[in-house]
């Protein structure tokens, strides 16, 4: 091998350029690139961003108190007794009519007229990081106010983990999807080259190039270009994220995206294609000079 290399030279200069696989190499890898920074944008952020949501809620529970117009008033100070008295509960908060009304315009629109109707009283329950105890505060409800449905938003923060970690493992499959489609078509690629150069290698043969030697010229080639392809997808799909509604704080969905030291996450992408670009073409070149040996 070291013998080869003497007088060959730089393994890079001894095959020809070949316009099209280069083309190929580069668009190809610059694309995937570019849905890799969105993939991985995704991926980092559901985490938190559900865990975010999930610890919204976490720190609050609604209590819905129902009972005759003649009980709501003595009833409501029994269950604000009962919060007061409660481990884990900061603080408790009668919904006025004003909120009730905005809570229930989208549904019925901005003139139902509340005053007439018996909705059941509302209490927001602000809790401390380390919680209450809902089974036992229910139990003193129950035997106090049974009117009282304590709604502690578990049912809502389940769905919201479960969804952030199907999204995050979405988004890597997709991650590795990109990768895999990535190497299948720098592949393809490779492949025509080699075709494309049969009579050079044949000539490399005929004055003493090994197959390695060949095989190298090749991959060098290729996995400078998925590089560099790569590099260029990447800033340009960053830029295009950072320029999107979600990436800033007033953007909907405000949370998905890049933060803090995440921004470095992406610029592990085009050295992960160039890699990608190294085996890919090293297995393809290697397989089709033994196939042509």
């Amino acid at each position: 091998m070291s013998g080869a290399r003497a007088p060959f030279g730089d393994p890079a200069r001894v095959v020809p350029d070949s316009g099209v696989s280069s083309i190929v190499t580069g668009a190809t890898s610059a694309a995937m690139a570019f849905l890799a920074v969105f993939a991985l944008a995704l991926s980092l952020s559901s985490g938190q961003l559900a865990q975010r949501w999930s610890d919204t809620l976490s720190q609050s529970a609604t209590l819905r108190l129902s009972a005759p117009p003649s009980q709501i008033g003595a009833q409501t100070a029994a269950v604000l007794e009962i919060l007061r008295t409660t481990p884990g509960v900061t603080s408790t908060r009668v919904m006025d009519i004003e909120e009730q009304r905005a809570l229930l315009e989208p549904w019925f629109g901005p003139d139902l007229p509340l005053e007439s109707l018996a909705l059941p009283r509302m209490i927001e329950i602000i809790e401390s990081p380390q919680g209450f105890d809902a089974a036992g505060l229910r139990l003193r409800l129950a035997s106090e106010a049974p009117g009282a449905v304590l709604d502690d938003h578990t049912r809502w923060r389940r769905p919201l983990v479960q969804a952030a970690d199907s999204l995050r493992l979405l988004a890597w499959a997709s991650v590795v999807l990109i990768g895999g489609m990535m190497a299948a078509m720098i592949t393809l690629a490779a492949s025509a080259s080699l075709a494309s150069n049969a009579q050079v290698i044949r000539v490399l043969r005929l004055v003493g190039a090994r197959d390695a030697f060949i095989a190298r010229a090749f991959t060098r080639r290729f996995a400078i270009r998925a590089f560099v392809g790569a590099v260029a997808g990447t800033v340009l799909g960053i830029a295009a994220f950072a320029l999107l509604p979600v990436a800033g704080d007033s953007g909907f969905l405000t949370g998905l995206g890049f933060a803090g030291l995440g921004w470095l996450t992406p610029l592990a992408i085009p050295p992960l294609a160039g890699a990608i670009a190294f085996l890919a073409t090293r297995a393809a070149a290697l397989r089709v000079l033994k196939r042509e040996g």
